[in-house]
């Protein structure tokens, strides 16, 4: 397949909208091309972004960050909402070169850390989060449907 070397990093387009949904709907979150589109409109921000991986001009995978402020301190947290990578290219670095990406991107608006979720039932993924660097022992994350 490929490596990280040959791994493209680049904004997401609406003509990306497409691969963007069939792999989050890979993930177990439905999306067709138009609410990928209208979220793409919503993340061209310059604290809202979307990344995708390509080789060959294949889309591997996406990262959906967004930077904002927190009340309780005067500084910033990226967010990353999203990480979605194809099944068939994972193991290859296309995770590690997108969450580095979000980083580069923190560091570029001065957020302070960045935050995400994973949840129990994504090993892989928290796997990879941990070998980077993230702490897993600091937050409790609640919900509630409304």
């Amino acid at each position: 397949m490929t490596d990280a070397a040959q791994i493209s990093l680049r904004p997401a387009q609406p003509a990306d909208a497409a691969a963007i949904a069939a792999l989050f709907t890979d993930e177990g979150y439905p999306a067709g091309p138009s609410d990928i589109v209208a979220r793409l409109e919503n993340f061209s921000t310059p604290e809202s972004r979307v990344i995708v991986a390509e080789h060959d001009e294949a889309i591997l995978g996406f990262i959906a960050v967004h930077a904002m402020a927190r009340f309780e301190h005067d500084d910033l947290i990226l967010r990353i909402l999203a990480l979605v990578v194809d099944a068939g290219a994972r193991e290859r670095g296309v995770g590690r070169a997108l969450m580095g990406e979000a980083e580069r991107i923190g560091l570029e608006l001065g957020a302070a850390f960045v935050e995400l979720t994973a949840g129990h039932h994504r090993p892989e993924a928290r796997h990879l989060y941990e070998s980077l660097g993230y702490d897993s022992t600091v937050t409790a994350y609640l919900r509630k449907k409304l």
